[in-house]
């Protein structure tokens, strides 16, 4: 049988999702806990990558197991599993279902501070030239973004993705008064590597006059880097909403 389990993580202490020699990864961690109570080496299939210190309020993995496994199982691993994960629920689904390839679309969300806030230091982006930034000039490059469909001026360098492809259907800045927080919203059907915080980084050039909005709409039409690239801080980061047809 076939289950997809959802969960989320703080990745503060984590060298990432994806399993590695000589470092600690959230993949490690899980299947750590899924051994214990399955008693067997199980591998998991999780929905996407986040790097070293991105967060995720909302997970997928799927595995395999012989078991019939049910909420019981979702508190015994939370019993278990160290305190920056945390399990949701365990959903069965049909043998071929596939975390990472049934996915219809994911969301991101960056939190960037705009005052100090010390109970944030883990989880938000302090930007100390906030007083600097045009926030209209940032919110008009994110809102230029939807026009295009290849993402290779903000692809990680060296990456190793066949394609620069992404169907991006959301792509906004939200202003939070309350908590004198700026968020970058953002939805696609796929990911590249580093895309997202390179965007934020290049809102953030935008933002302070470094760089020209015509500069960087110029560099989407040559599929081109930006010789300013800036890539945000990954700890304001978080991945969250994976959909799928059958979820």
């Amino acid at each position: 049988m076939r289950y997809f389990l959802e969960f989320a993580y703080n990745g503060t202490r984590f060298s990432g999702y994806q399993e590695q020699p000589n470092a600690y990864t959230i993949q490690a961690a899980v299947e750590k806990a899924i051994a214990t109570l399955l008693r067997t080496k199980t591998k998991i299939a999780g929905c996407g990558r986040t790097d070293t210190g991105v967060h995720a309020q909302q997970y997928f993995a799927h595995f395999d197991s012989e078991m019939h496994l049910d909420e019981n199982f979702v508190y015994k691993m939370n019993a278990i599993i160290e305190k920056d994960i945390v399990f949701y629920a365990i959903h069965l689904v049909d043998s071929e279902a596939h975390a990472r390839f049934d996915a219809t679309s994911r969301s991101y969300k960056y939190y960037l501070d705009l005052q100090y806030n010390p109970f944030r230091q883990e989880t938000a982006y302090f930007c100390n030239y906030a007083n600097k930034l045009d926030l209209h000039k940032m919110q008009v490059m994110a809102e230029l973004l939807l026009k295009f469909e290849d993402f290779n001026t903000f692809c990680k360098t060296n990456s190793s993705a066949k394609t620069t492809l992404c169907d991006l259907r959301k792509s906004t800045w939200v202003y939070d008064e309350s908590e004198k927080q700026l968020v970058y919203h953002v939805t696609a059907n796929r990911f590249l590597r580093g895309m997202i915080r390179l965007i934020v980084g290049m809102s953030l050039q935008v933002g302070k006059g470094k760089v020209s909005l015509a500069t960087v709409e110029s560099a989407l039409q040559q599929k081109v880097p930006l010789q300013e690239a800036l890539s945000a801080p990954a700890k304001g980061l978080f991945l969250m909403d994976i959909e799928y047809s059958y979820i």
